[in-house]
């Protein structure tokens, strides 16, 4: 009995049920996309004229259909790491067994990789995930570059980072406060010292006598020199105590004054931290690219700012080839020069000013920038950040 089985036979239905799961991935064709099952079917299959013809036109250009293969192939695998996954750390061939369940999925031994960990390591240099090797195989998680997800990841860790240095600002001066008053000797601990009597006055006792006028008048003479030696005394004791009591009040005003100025140094931080933008882009100014989704060939790669679009976004001309490129804020950073060179403000209370800097503080990642231009010029600004000035393009 030649050719296809009729309808109903139980060989009909033996080779439908075959068909139906998948089959073994050495005998399918993906420029035809025909899956055979067996060796004898897949050596049929080559020799068939429509299948010499698809070799041609894949002999014409091989690395197109290389490359169109490899393409569906990681956007297929991708795509189903973000619906299923989402941002979870997965096993790799957990998503790969997921993803060839589908029958009509794309193969592997279609594209560039031969083999799974090829295809993972790849992911990993792209960018497109987080990759580690551990002792249970490859696992992978997705990175989501959504402008919305990733607005919302760094607004979150933004404010952290703002809750959290505004936590360590009040622990620092209170720790100072009380270092403070342990410098002056007020912390808290009863001093006992050694009791004198103030009054220096000695007891005399007179004997007197009333009998005769020579008598009385030697009386008057001593009492008046009494009370003259109790008045040099207390004189004396008042020039004493005047010292240390104008001493005790200049140690209260400088210790008040201390805590002033801290007082008004933290308003200052503060209203600098209100005037602060979330926007820092300016034209004219130098700076680098720190995203790889453009590829190596641009990775590092140093550029100006000719035009700054709705805020956020910028169109950079690279310095070295003259290519216009338009890039989001976030995969752009700023370029610090070496001291003596210019620079822009480009955020903070001090933005759209020009400047000189002077020194580079690499410890705290901070810098120390002369104004040079508006009413403040000549004004010398510390610890200015790194990401508010960037270096003016020549």
């Amino acid at each position: 009995m030649g050719g296809k089985a009729e309808k109903g036979t139980p060989k009909y239905i033996a080779n439908k049920i075959k068909a139906k799961g998948l089959q073994k991935l050495r005998w399918y064709c993906q420029m035809c996309q025909k899956q055979c099952r067996d060796e004898n079917g897949f050596k049929c299959h080559t020799m068939s004229e429509s299948h010499q013809r698809q070799l041609l036109l894949f002999a014409d250009n091989a690395s197109k259909y290389i490359d169109e293969f490899s393409k569906e192939f990681a956007d297929g695998y991708v795509e189903l790491l973000r619906r299923q996954f989402g941002t979870k750390r997965v096993n790799a061939n957990k998503v790969y067994q997921d993803y060839i369940s589908n029958r009509d999925h794309l193969h592997m031994n279609a594209t560039q990789w031969e083999t799974l960990t090829e295809f993972v390591k790849w992911l990993g240099r792209e960018g497109k995930c987080v990759v580690d090797e551990t002792e249970k195989g490859w696992f992978v998680a997705y990175i989501d570059r959504d402008p919305a997800a990733v607005a919302a990841m760094e607004a979150k860790a933004k404010k952290e980072k703002m809750d959290k240095d505004d936590q360590e600002r009040m622990l620092e001066f209170i720790q100072k406060q009380v270092e403070r008053g342990r410098k002056e000797g007020d912390d808290g601990t009863p001093s006992y010292t050694e009791f004198k009597r103030e009054s220096s006055q000695e007891r005399i006792s007179l004997s007197l006598t009333l009998k005769r006028k020579a008598d009385d008048k030697k009386l008057e003479l001593l009492t008046s020199a009494l009370k003259s030696k109790s008045k040099e005394e207390s004189s004396s004791k008042k020039v004493k105590e005047e010292p240390s009591s104008k001493k005790t009040k200049e140690d209260k005003d400088r210790s008040k004054k201390n805590a002033l100025d801290e007082i008004m140094e933290m308003e200052q931080r503060a209203k600098e931290k209100n005037q602060r933008k979330d926007y820092w882009l300016t034209e004219g100014i130098l700076v680098k690219i720190v995203t790889k989704s453009l590829g190596d060939k641009y990775y590092k790669r140093k550029g100006v700012v000719e035009k700054v679009i709705e805020k956020y976004g910028a169109q950079v001309k690279l310095v070295d080839e003259g290519t216009r490129i338009k890039l989001d804020q976030n995969h752009l950073e700023t370029v610090i020069p070496s001291p003596g060179r210019s620079v822009l403000f480009v955020n903070g209370p001090h933005r759209g000013a020009k400047g000189i800097l002077k020194e580079i503080d690499t410890d705290n990642f901070c810098c120390l920038v002369e104004i040079t231009s508006g009413s403040q010029s000549g004004r010398v600004v510390k610890d200015v950040q790194y990401e508010d000035i960037s270096k003016m393009a020549a």
